[in-house]
């Protein structure tokens, strides 16, 4: 298929090979692992042109192996970023009704508690997503079977193709360090500073040698990169400090799956004596990403450490994430909130509770981060007076 360059040649390979007859008008045709044969993604401008067919491309590491094509179908070619199945997408594969979805939505809209029967019972399904997170393979044998020891073995699977992709797509010098720096993320998270500390990779280490690695993972699809800003005010992106990051996994699921059985049974179990001070954060992370935000973290010796600080609205939002019972005490939140120079409307702590509030400070379930979007900008944006001034 590589070597064919128009669609009279496209029809004769696939007719050749498929029983199914080719409609004008009305046949998708699906390239899965296009990643192994590039040219097909130069080729499909001139397919797409022929307006007979219309073409669905997917593949693995498509962010890492398409970047640097020698002609992109610039115009000929939408882009869909694909993520995990986030949250509220798992509960609706577990069963859950959107029934119930949409009164979850109208609490959180309207900023009134959830039935606690109601809320206790989405917190379980929390517990269970931690667990198999969002890979499509792993959501569907647990809602198939329910066997948790399956998806273990799916996400172990997972975990071995992402290495020997590494190692199949970069050279001889870089597939060691990025095993190195995949492997360090569970790791990292455990720590009470979760701040990647490149040394425990090879002393002296310096983010300049190993830069590379980060992106690469970024764009291959399996981290999700969380930079230092060293303001918490917009611009965050202006402010960021990129030699200073959080390295999380783009699948939760994937990251307990790495902390081994004891865990996982302990999350399931509902354990208050487990410290998952790194896993929910991954969680949030994760919805957050999938949502389109970019992800940035403030530390100072003044302020103290906020988890993820996010821009929404035209402004910025702090937020922390609490594993644990004591989710009132924070007190970098509660000084940036209170700081009237960075002007801060309102900052989020997720925990294990209801919804309420303190002043500016709201509290929310955990699992209402996948209600957090920024769509709400667009109109705000559509407002501000525009003026074009023709040259004389």
């Amino acid at each position: 298929m590589a070597e064919s360059a128009t669609v009279e040649d496209l029809i004769t390979n696939m007719t050749a090979v498929s029983s199914h007859k080719m409609v004008k008008g009305e046949t998708i045709l699906f390239i899965d692992e296009v990643q192994e044969c590039k040219d097909i993604v130069t080729k499909i401008k001139f397919w797409v042109e022929d307006k007979r067919f219309q073409y669905v491309l997917s593949g693995s590491l498509l962010g890492v192996e398409l970047r640097n094509l020698r002609s992109a179908p610039v115009g000929y070619v939408t882009e869909i970023k694909m993520y995990p199945l986030d949250f509220e997408e798992f509960l609706l594969a577990s069963g859950v009704l959107e029934e119930t979805i949409g009164y979850l939505k109208k609490c959180y809209d309207e900023s009134t508690p959830v039935d606690e029967t109601v809320n206790d019972t989405i917190f379980k399904h929390m517990k269970r997503y931690l667990v198999v997170g969002g890979m499509p393979q792993a959501v569907n044998e647990y809602v198939e079977s329910g066997d948790i020891g399956a998806v273990t073995e799916i996400h172990q699977s997972i975990i071995e193709f992402y290495k020997r992709d590494f190692t199949k797509y970069e050279s001889e010098n870089k597939k060691l360090m990025l095993v190195a720096v995949y492997g360090q993320i569970p790791s990292q998270l455990l720590k009470q500073n979760k701040r990647f500390n490149y040394s425990d990779i090879k002393k002296k280490l310096r983010f300049e040698r190993i830069e590379d690695s980060f992106l690469w993972l970024t764009y291959a699809g399996v981290s999700i990169p969380v930079y230092n800003t060293t303001e918490p005010r917009v611009s965050l992106n202006q402010n960021a400090k990129r030699s200073l990051l959080k390295l999380y996994s783009s699948d939760v699921g994937l990251l307990t799956c790495q902390y081994g059985n004891a865990l996982r049974a302990r999350i399931l179990m509902s354990d208050d004596n487990v410290n998952l001070g790194g896993v929910y954060e991954n969680f949030i992370a994760q919805e957050l990403n999938a949502h389109q935000f970019d992800l940035y973290f403030y530390n100072s010796h003044r302020l103290g450490e906020l988890d993820f600080v996010i821009e929404r609205d035209l402004s910025i939002i702090p937020i922390e994430v609490k594993s644990g019972k004591d989710y009132y005490v924070h007190s970098a939140i509660t000084k940036a909130t209170d700081n009237p120079e960075y002007e801060i409307k309102e900052s989020i702590v997720f925990a294990n509770c209801n919804i309420h509030f303190e002043g500016k400070i709201k509290y929310l379930p955990a699992y209402m981060v996948m209600f957090l979007s920024d769509d709400i900008s667009a109109p705000i944006l559509k407002k501000l007076p525009v003026q074009i001034r023709s040259e004389e």
